[in-house]
């Protein structure tokens, strides 16, 4: 060979001046540049250079130095093995991803030990309860930017082993990224500046409650080919026709890298990832993420997890349950045959059907369902090969108590009765368990005592050596005295040095010649004989046998488990929807809720409706009583217009109204007396106010975007709320942008809209438009005082009260005074300019200039999606427009 060809390649170069070690770990870093990698030395897991500066900050931890390598210090940090979980779960709230780095090799004399990364842990792909709240989803979304304004989506959580696919425009992304709430999103290294300020925009709004994780992953790994058939080979399908996914091909590609980095990062593929779902933009009611921000669906506008509509539903028995539940609160269907067939199954459990209100068996279930293990994440773990023992215990146990709960559900419902029928355990599953994992088994197979006794003779005889250590012990420990005369000696055990023969000093003179010095002490000699030197051979051998005896054994058990993986997800999602059910049932019955009707015709009619959360409070610190309002929205009046003063409760009984809205639409009981609920494909709510420093947007900016959105989006079957819009502006701006924006929303959206104001101009609306009617909340005048009564009552309101709110709030009384002169002074002032003013004129018509066709070519582009390439085609077509022209 050449001495050219034999030559080191520069990365080699790079690490010969290392040590073996430092060499072995720079070339597994090499293949995790952006991952910590966690790196086992003994009993630490070791990070260095760059990673472990960020861990240090990161964690709090001490950074140190050490050594030399490559003719600089060694800088490191380190954690403990066995706390390791915990400081991965700082890390991910961080949203970093881990590389964990085992030793799979023994100790041979010749260079470090073998190491390898066993599994990468990131944000969007957790599994394990150490690292994720039992209510909390890992969700891992691909995103693809395709040609033509098309993107692709693909998404699952590990857990549940459902994989999504959707493809939208770009414009669209905001709105499937609340609903899908990713904890990680992957994206591709070649996306447009543009588009990566889009995703980095999306980082910033998620409202997941930690940061969202943006991973860049190279091109070749986003191929819409190769995505094809890894959906194909991961359903065991030769079309995608049955899941009408066959013609999505930027959903292809994004599912390429998605299912590419689930391997990856577990080390293997996802064998429990058996189903597909293709989820289109109008199967679900819209939420944008305003409306899930301001309605407080799972987070408070603090960003605290209660009070929260969620906070409110959620008493499930388990985790599985409660995610459930979340995903129907979150994605509501607007065809209604889901949540007509969950009602029934309330109103079953209710025990509603014969009328006898309440003693139905959700009592029963509920107490049968505490205490399940979470059979979801159970089964995924098994699946990749990842679950403790005494996760398996939990899914044994869960096994016999579908068992029970199975029939208990039969013939009730629809639902309930499927629910039954997948219910039923795998044949043999449970007794396989019972037989081969121990009682109480220790928390880790390395630590040996997982395996039951009885299961298998080899480890039952091995153990059995291992176990009459003590005896063996004391006998010679009593022949020993009575052979030396040393009546102190002690036969003992540790992990360092073994067996060995305990003697004090004083008595060391008395030992025989066969005694051999094992270690020296300050007051005591310890020594070994032939005899023990021979039990100890037998017994540590024997002891490190049974351990790989246990592993293989458990190994052996997963591979057993594989074949039940689908039988136990089914079961799993069952469980889960029976325990959401019950959680309803029983929120239905203590908070004294009721059956909404779905009906064909456009309308919201509820009576006696309430806002569940704050009525809930005031239940809680006693603080009074909720009062109940109606609301009547159909054909004749599809628009309400709310004035009243400030804590009257006008954003109260906006946001309840689409609460219950939203809870019927996921087929839940409702707070109100009665409910009556046309067709609804989105809610849509402008309300409060708040600077985006972050991306230069004033109060009034981001008020003219989310009210323009809502414009452009809103449809006749869509619920609109809109809380004082034109606020943020000067009073006659805000006036006349509230006026048209109403206007619009009236005439041509005709959407079911609450539009509160303050602005009593806006009050002659719906003398001058058909569908409109005006709505107040009363309070009363006690003096200079003021009363709120919560009520909403026909017409419009009186007056604003802002001063003697302001007086409520403590206001010096000077203020106060100086203000009702000003007040006085306006009103005299202004009332004769305003009569003069119609603001819902016919706008005066102007000609409209039709755009020249370059004028039309420039605007179809959208150079923030356009790669290079497909710049420069569109480049040259204009310049043909323009010869043309």
């Amino acid at each position: 060979m050449s001495k050219e060809n034999s030559s080191p390649t520069p990365a080699e170069a790079a690490l010969a001046g290392h040590t073996p070690m430092m060499q072995q770990y720079l070339r597994i870093k090499a293949d995790f540049p952006d991952t910590l990698v966690f790196y086992r030395m003994g009993d630490f897991y070791e990070v260095f250079f760059a990673d472990a500066e960020k861990a240090a900050r990161l964690l709090d931890i001490t950074l140190t130095r050490r050594g030399q390598s490559a003719g600089a210090p060694v800088v490191m940090a380190g954690v403990p093995f066995h706390a390791m979980e915990n400081y991965l779960a700082r890390l991910i709230q961080h949203g970093e991803s881990v590389a964990i780095c085992e030793q799979v090799g023994g100790v041979t004399g010749k260079g470090p030990v073998e190491r390898k990364v066993v599994r990468v842990v990131t944000p969007g792909t957790l599994t394990d309860s150490d690292l994720l709240a039992d209510k909390t989803e890992s969700i891992l979304l691909a995103l693809h930017q395709g040609p033509r304004h098309t993107c692709g989506l693909a998404w699952l959580s590990v857990t549940q082993g459902e994989l999504h696919l959707a493809q939208c425009a770009p414009d669209e992304l905001e709105g499937w990224v609340a609903r899908i709430d990713p904890s990680e999103l992957l994206f591709s290294a070649d996306v447009t500046t543009g588009f990566e300020q889009q995703l980095e925009a999306l980082r910033r709004a998620s409202g997941n409650g930690s940061a969202l994780s943006l991973t860049r992953r190279p091109e070749w790994q986003f191929d819409a080919a190769l995505g094809q058939r890894k959906l194909l080979a991961q359903l065991h399908a030769a079309s995608l026709a049955a899941w009408d996914a066959d013609a999505l091909p930027q959903a292809h590609a994004a599912a390429s890298a998605l299912l590419g980095y689930c391997e990856h990062t577990q080390g293997r593929a996802l064998t429990h990832v058996q189903s597909l779902k293709v989820d289109r933009d109008d199967d679900t009611v819209d939420l944008p993420l305003s409306t899930r921000r301001n309605l407080e669906l799972t987070q408070t506008l603090r960003g605290e997890s209660a009070p929260t509509l969620f906070s409110l539903l959620d008493t499930c028995m388990t985790g599985m349950g409660s995610r459930r539940l979340k995903n129907w609160l979150q994605e509501p269907r607007r065809e209604r045959g889901e949540a007509h067939a969950r009602l029934e199954a309330i109103t079953a459990l209710r025990g509603d059907v014969h009328g006898q209100g309440g003693a139905g068996p959700w009592q029963r279930l509920r107490e049968q369902l505490k205490g399940t293990g979470d059979v979801e994440r159970i089964t995924a773990r098994i699946a990749l090969r990842q679950v403790r023992p005494r996760e398996l215990v939990a899914l044994q146990l869960a096994l016999q108590k579908s068992e029970l709960l199975a029939p208990a559900c039969s013939g009730l419902a629809a639902l309930l009765t499927q629910i039954s029928e997948h219910m039923q355990p795998p044949e043999g599953c449970a007794a396989l368990l019972a037989r081969a994992i121990a009682p109480e088994p220790a928390a880790l197979v390395r630590d040996g005592g997982v395996i039951a006794s009885g299961f298998d003779a080899e480890l039952d005889e091995l153990r059995a050596i291992r176990d009459n250590c003590d005896a063996f012990l004391l006998d010679l420990e009593s022949r020993e005295r009575t052979r030396t005369g040393i009546a102190n000696l002690r036969v003992q055990f540790n992990k360092v040095h073994g067996f060995y023969i305990e003697v004090t000093q004083g008595q060391a003179s008395k030992v025989p010649d066969d005694y051999r010095r094992r270690q020296t002490l300050k007051n005591a000699e310890r020594f070994i004989t032939p005899e023990l030197k021979a039990f100890e051979d037998k017994a540590l051998s024997a002891q490190d046998r049974a351990l790989t005896r246990e592993k293989w054994l458990y190994e052996q058990l997963l591979d057993q488990l594989q074949p039940h993986i689908a039988a136990l997800s089914q079961l799993a999602r069952a469980l889960a929807t029976l325990d959401a059910l019950c959680a309803l049932t029983e929120r239905s019955l203590t908070l004294g809720w009721c059956a909404p009707t779905f009906v064909k015709e456009p309308c919201i009619e509820i009576r006696g409706g309430r806002h569940p959360v704050v009525e809930a409070r005031l239940a809680e610190t006693g603080s009074g009583s909720f009062i109940a309002n109606d609301t009547h929205l159909g054909l004749k009046a599809r628009m309400q217009v709310i004035t009243g003063p400030n804590m009257g409760g006008k954003s109260t009984y906006m946001r309840q109204v689409a609460l219950i809205v939203l809870l019927a639409a996921m087929g839940s009981y409702v707070p109100a007396q009665s409910c009556r609920l046309g067709p609804i494909d989105a809610i849509h709510t402008r309300i409060g106010a708040a600077d985006d420093l972050a991306n230069a947007q004033s109060t009034f900016m981001l008020e003219m975007l989310e009210a323009a959105q809502i414009l452009h989006t809103a449809t006749p079957h869509s619920l609109v709320l809109m809380d004082e819009i034109g606020r943020g502006t000067s009073t006659f701006d805000g006036l006349a942008l509230a006026s048209g924006i109403a206007a619009h929303l009236h005439d041509k959206t005709q959407a079911f809209t609450l539009f509160a104001t303050h602005y009593f101009e806006l009050t002659e609306f719906p003398a001058k438009h058909h569908a409109a009617v005006n709505v107040h909340v009363s309070a009363a005048e006690s003096g200079a005082d003021i009363v709120f009564l919560h009520e909403i009552q026909a017409g419009p309101a009186s007056k604003s009260y802002g001063i003697q709110v302001a007086k409520l709030a403590g206001m010096p009384a000077a203020v106060l005074n100086h203000a009702r002169a000003a007040l006085a002074a306006l009103e005299t002032q202004q009332l004769d300019a305003r009569a003069q003013v119609d603001l819902f004129a016919a706008p005066i018509a102007t000609e409209v200039v039709a755009p020249s066709p370059l004028e039309t070519a420039v605007a179809t582009l959208n150079p923030d999606t356009l790669s290079p390439r497909e710049a420069l085609d569109a480049l040259y077509k204009l310049k043909k427009v323009a010869a043309a022209k």
